[in-house]
């Protein structure tokens, strides 16, 4: 194996969440705090990934703005390659999309055996958390929100705790956002 070759491609998770842990519904409350410096940021991490993972609810989200939209970052998610795991979905009408039935984590597992660059999920929903309890994710993005919200918090309660090390932590892209980056301590 070369120096810096990876057997695997890394699974990114990027979340957003309020400053009580609620991850439901963000694009009800985080809009306010996302300008510039926020799509910039995200364009930049997207543009290392050649694949999308969704659960269905967040393909039903994206699916409906994203077409529509233009500019850099809208190109580039519509251009890439994007997964939606459902066993209930049986078409996906967006562009360069595939439905993966069966065990998420399995057909996750295997993606990540594939040759490519970083694998991309938005969001932490159920499929999001079926990926964490999995042990699949390899870097957690947190941006913390400012605000205090009503909702699904971040981890579960029946759902197995994992440690993470900080990786890195700072001001967000924009005003009043913080950005936290994790990744699975050595000892899971």
């Amino acid at each position: 194996m070369k120096p810096n070759e990876q057997t695997s491609r890394r699974l990114l998770q990027a979340v957003l969440v309020s400053l009580n842990g609620v991850v439901e519904e963000p694009l009800t409350w985080a809009g306010p705090y996302f300008h510039d410096g926020s799509a910039a940021r995200s364009l930049e991490i997207l543009r290392r990934c050649d694949a999308l993972l969704m659960g269905r609810g967040t393909y039903e989200i994206f699916s409906r703005q994203w077409p529509a939209a233009s500019g850099p970052y809208a190109e580039h998610i519509n251009a890439m390659r994007k997964y939606v795991f459902s066993n209930t979905l049986e078409h996906a009408g967006w562009n360069n999309t595939s439905v993966v039935p069966g065990d998420p984590a399995k057909a996750v597992t295997g993606l990540k055996r594939t040759p490519g660059q970083d694998l991309m999920v938005y969001g932490h929903g159920r499929f999001g958390q079926t990926l964490v309890d999995a042990g699949l994710v390899d870097e957690l993005s947190l941006t913390v929100v400012p605000v205090f919200v009503d909702g699904a918090t971040f981890h579960r309660p029946g759902t197995p705790s994992r440690s993470w090390e900080l990786v890195s932590a700072g001001p967000g892209a924009d005003p009043g956002l913080v950005s936290l980056r994790y990744r699975p301590s050595p000892t899971e």
